[in-house]
């Protein structure tokens, strides 16, 4: 688990606390915002975790909550500060699912679903330019070279002394689409095969055998955390916003698509093995 202060997930903690409190009073958000003379999308952004909170949030909140207790005060003033630091990845200035990085950095456990493409945590170098500059055309060298350092520093979540628990489910065709050229494919299949050895990772192929599946629907991962209170997430990429999912319903609907993918792939013996066989093809 990350040790340092997560300013996103500390956001997220933070809204969920005051949501808990403005439920507790009886009040929507509606009625909140009105009170405060603010937009009610404002009050919904603080309690999703998707906006900053600031400490005069937090204090203006808890005296419309009619929260007394000092302690209560303080602690959600500490997390407001906290959640106004910066992650490691915001000395790369603007990139790309940002929010994603905090909650990446902070969770306990990883699974996630590609259909076209390696996951970015088990790319090599070479690959993650390929992807980067393939699916960004527009990107300058700068702009590739800045989100390829991004990309290598979160895959120190899988090196860590207590890693995150990642399950990846492929589909045959992010092994059999030539990403970058046939030598940059062998090393990345043959990196992938080596990280499936791992004890906390798990690596799956989803034969062209198997026909349609769940999966067909798009690329996803699931999110879990440590803390009780933390919220599962689901994580959808989008081409200029991403959807982060959190309520149960929704959480459950993918955790049930996702136990399909991972009955309908092949064994990770077997997926090792599949793996290989095409690493192996494109040395020829």
């Amino acid at each position: 688990m990350a040790t340092s202060v997560n300013p996103t997930v500390r956001r997220r903690r933070l809204g969920a606390e005051l949501r808990k409190l403005r439920e507790a009073r009886g009040m929507t958000a509606e009625e909140v915002a009105t009170r405060l003379l603010v937009s009610q999308s404002k009050i919904s952004r603080l309690e999703n975790g998707r906006r900053s909170i600031s400490q005069r949030d937090v204090r203006d909140l808890c005296q419309v909550y009619g929260v007394e207790d000092r302690r209560i005060v303080e602690s959600l003033m500490t997390m407001a500060r906290e959640s106004r630091q910066r992650g490691w990845w915001h000395a790369f200035g603007d990139i790309p699912y940002s929010v994603y990085i905090g909650l990446e950095a902070e969770a306990a456990s990883i699974r996630t679903y590609h259909s076209l493409v390696v996951p970015g945590l088990l790319q090599t170098r070479a690959y993650a330019e390929a992807v980067v500059s393939g699916t960004g055309p527009e990107n300058t060298p700068q702009q590739v070279l800045k989100q390829v350092e991004v990309r290598m520093k979160r895959q120190d979540r899988i090196r860590e002394a207590e890693p995150v628990r990642f399950w990846a489910v492929l589909d045959e065709a992010a092994l059999r689409r030539v990403v970058g050229d046939p030598q940059t494919m062998r090393e990345q299949l043959e990196h992938l095969v080596d990280l499936s050895m791992l004890p906390h990772l798990t690596v799956q192929v989803i034969p062209f055998s198997v026909g349609a599946h769940p999966g067909m629907t798009g690329a996803f991962s699931i999110l879990e955390f440590q803390e009780a209170n933390d919220s599962d997430v689901v994580y959808l990429e989008g081409v200029t916003s991403d959807l982060y999912l959190e309520r149960e319903a929704d959480v459950h609907l993918y955790t049930v698509m996702y136990e399909h993918l991972r009955a309908e792939a092949l064994s990770p013996e077997q997926s090792r093995a599949l793996i290989a066989q095409v690493a192996k093809e494109y040395s020829r």
